[in-house]
């Protein structure tokens, strides 16, 4: 059964901005162990090939002839590369591909995400129907957030798609839009679940030993939660607590404010960046900060290093006034770190089983519910273990064999169902 995804993001680091791009590559990889023909329609990098086939995913690169004018990165002339992304790629898609399969009978599955997409759902649901193939296809859009929310068309969408979203808090929000969407939630690749390197988490406790290590990893934006994070290191560093930040945000100015605000607070804050992309790289970022409060880390981290700081933290703040799923939270708990979250979207909370849950702007939420645990040491590794638990049901091969799929044959009608993997 052919499987194509439609995505401004994706697996080049030019396509990658956010969250869109974990879900994106973990999906597809799971899809395609799951024995789905997947094609992965993005906005890529230029500079690379139109089409690669890599670990059995089919790669097209879309919009490069624009991109080559727009460096910086996927949303680098946004409106542009969503006009031409509407109106060339649909064709194209289905001539070459979906034609052809369904014309041999087959069935096919189109997953559309975020708001850039909307119009090329509606030109590919005009082109099966124009062709009366409409009934052979399931086209399914998702969201992730509500950007664009404004600007679709919602009535249009409902009649060309089934609309689906990653959590009932996001769910509830679309409600009141007079949309009912189906949840099926994010999930984590496979090499999430790997635990990080014990000597490398050793390290880092024994080298910031004294200290109340508390990591949080976001893009600037207020919704994240960064000022209430400053807030809360104030409180701890006035009761004695030693807590020193490890910061990775973006790009954004909003850090600069942020660090600021640090600043004028009393906090002194440092900017490190990493000599090398591996675990060394970071111990040697977070070498001679006794008397640092706030270390903002200006250098990317991949998953191998987030891994050794998600579980050598005392606590990891993931927690937004406005979180539609919360991978943060999620990766997280499957290194048995401790997620402080919110009570948005993060649906795999159990409050004080698998993670700390906050749901105030009043730092010391956060301060009572981390006291309590640090000092109940049983307790504390009972949550580390049961939040690993819980993130492992979120894994996408479960996701697809016991959610997607289930809701695909519900939804869609009768049809081919593709074949099972043991979940």
């Amino acid at each position: 059964m052919q499987c194509h995804l439609l995505s401004f993001e994706g697996p080049d680091p030019y396509a990658e901005a956010g969250g869109l791009a974990s879900r994106i590559k973990g999906l597809s990889h799971a899809l395609v162990n799951a024995n789905f023909e997947t094609h992965l329609w993005f906005v890529g990098d230029p500079q690379l090939s139109g089409y690669e086939m890599r670990a059995g995913l089919h790669l097209h690169r879309w919009c490069q002839w624009i991109s080559q004018y727009h460096p910086v990165g996927v949303y680098d002339g946004e409106e542009g590369k969503r006009a031409d992304y509407a109106a060339s790629l649909p064709p194209f898609l289905f001539a070459r591909f979906l034609l052809p399969a369904l014309q041999r009978g087959d069935h096919v599955l189109v997953m559309a995400e975020e708001w850039h997409t909307v119009d090329a759902i509606f030109h590919l649901d005009w082109l099966l129907r124009v062709n009366g193939l409409r009934g052979q296809a399931t086209l399914l859009w998702n969201s992730n957030n509500t950007f664009g929310f404004d600007r679709i068309d919602w009535e249009r969408l409902r009649r060309s798609a089934i609309i689906t979203t990653v959590s009932r808090y996001m769910k509830g929000l679309m409600q009141h839009l007079g949309v009912d969407a189906i949840v099926i939630s994010n999930g984590l690749p496979e090499d999430a679940y790997l635990l990080p390197d014990e000597e490398a988490v050793s390290k880092l406790r024994e080298q910031l030993s004294g200290r109340t290590i508390i990591t949080k990893v976001a893009r600037w934006d207020s919704t994240k939660r960064w000022a209430l994070a400053i807030q809360a290191i104030c409180a701890m560093k006035k009761e004695g607590l030693r807590p020193l930040l490890i910061a990775r945000g973006g790009k954004e100015p909003y850090g600069s404010e942020v660090l600021k605000t640090a600043g004028a607070l009393g906090l002194r804050v440092q900017e490190r960046s990493l000599c090398s992309s591996d675990e060394h790289g970071v111990l040697k970022a977070l070498n001679g900060v006794d008397e640092v409060d706030v270390v903002s880390l200006l250098t990317p981290i991949n998953s191998e290093v987030r891994g050794v700081l998600f579980s050598g933290s005392d606590a990891v703040l993931a927690n937004s006034t406005h979180e539609p799923f919360g991978l943060v939270g999620l990766e997280t708990m499957a290194v048995e770190g401790i997620a402080c979250i919110g009570n948005t979207g993060e649906d795999y909370a159990i409050p004080g089983y698998n993670a700390l849950v906050t749901e105030t702007n009043d730092p010391w939420e956060f301060i009572s519910l981390f006291g309590a645990l640090k000092r109940n040491r049983t307790r504390e590794r009972a949550l580390r273990h049961a939040a690993r638990r819980t993130a492992q049901q979120y894994a996408w091969p479960k996701i697809i064999q016991r959610v997607l799929l289930p809701k695909l044959t519900a939804l869609a009608g009768p049809g081919p169902v593709p074949p099972r993997q043991a979940a």
